[in-house]
């Protein structure tokens, strides 16, 4: 037994992590959740936490380009990989594609849905450019919003999946 754990104290194990484009060092305990790490070391406040239970999507965010959910997923799992977040994909004066169409479509209310919203639509459209409303509808039904009633959320969406068409942003912009 170390002296760590003898004295009641928390083990903590360091991992690297790829976060936003920038090349970070944690200290975690080996139960750290990854959206408390996120949250809590990085102050990456975005990433929401909504269930606790990876129902609602609110802290969904693209772990080597594919939507997970961070609240059922350890930090250390994330080690040595990409994580972006809803503070990676654009900045306020040059918004992703999908962040910009959820503006224009009104797709946001409250808002607290509204990153792992955007997080899970990036990565349908990576997945199948060119969607359905009923594939839309089936590519986010991970993700839970109590105010909007989805359709504007569709709306955005299928918006966005066009507009990339025409200037395809394929690859997130990391730093």
């Amino acid at each position: 037994e170390s002296d760590n754990a003898a004295k009641g104290e928390a083990m903590t194990m360091p991992i690297n992590l790829n976060v936003n484009g920038n090349a970070v060092q944690l200290s975690v305990e080996p139960e750290t959740l990854l959206v408390d790490a996120l949250r809590d070391q990085l102050r990456l406040t975005g990433t929401h936490v909504g269930c606790d239970t990876s129902q609602c999507g609110a802290c969904t965010v693209l772990l080597d380009g594919n939507s997970v959910k961070s609240c059922t997923m350890l930090a250390v799992q994330a080690a040595d990989r990409r994580v972006t977040t809803i503070e990676g994909l654009g900045t306020p004066a040059a918004l992703h594609p999908m962040q910009a169409a959820f503006r224009e479509h009104h797709a946001l209310q409250c808002g607290f849905c509204t990153p792992g919203m955007i997080m899970s639509a990036v990565d349908l459209l990576s997945r199948n450019p060119n969607p359905t409303e009923a594939e839309v509808r089936e590519g986010l039904e991970g993700n839970i919003c109590r105010c909007t009633g989805y359709h504007n959320i569709v709306k955005a969406v299928l918006d966005c999946a066009q507009k990339m068409k025409s200037a395809p942003v394929r690859e997130i912009a990391h730093g």
